[in-house]
């Protein structure tokens, strides 16, 4: 609901319907049944264009990015760096993945917007990772030769 109180739009909540479009290109969206609507427990059923107007729905769009909500456990190793990309292939498409622990206090809306812009910057060829990672590099072989 925090997403969409931010002004994104909703394309389906638990259920995603796929369709290849292309070659290299999924699209989602909600069965009918289930269009606009999402669940809230406690609440229940809502239907957000009726809440929220027809801004904050969209029929269709492309799959460019799964984002897993997985609970956190500090038993688990989860990317930290965000220099490991994995791909989970779906209708002969790869689509990139990324895996958020999920832990009480997390805003998960914020979290979620920020994978999806550094998601985008790195299709725009800025990747912060391996700026980081050559940064990090640098300063090791600057010191290296300090102390020689």
């Amino acid at each position: 609901m925090e997403l969409i109180q931010k002004g994104h739009r909703l394309v389906a909540d638990d259920r995603v319907d796929l369709y290849q479009h292309d070659e290299n290109t999924l699209i989602g969206e909600a069965p009918g049944i289930l269009r606009h609507l999402i669940e809230i427990r406690g609440i229940g059923i809502i239907d957000v264009m009726t809440l929220f107007g027809a801004g904050a729905v969209k029929q269709t769009n492309e799959v460019n990015l799964i984002v897993n909500l997985e609970l956190w456990s500090k038993d688990k190793k989860f990317e930290r760096l965000g220099s490991t990309e994995e791909i989970v292939n779906i209708l002969d498409v790869g689509i990139p993945k990324i895996t958020i622990p999920v832990k009480t206090g997390r805003n998960l809306a914020i979290i979620i917007e920020v994978a999806a812009m550094n998601f985008r910057a790195k299709t725009m060829g800025y990747n912060a990772a391996e700026t980081f990672e050559r940064n990090l590099e640098a300063l090791i072989k600057e010191n290296a030769q300090k102390g020689e």
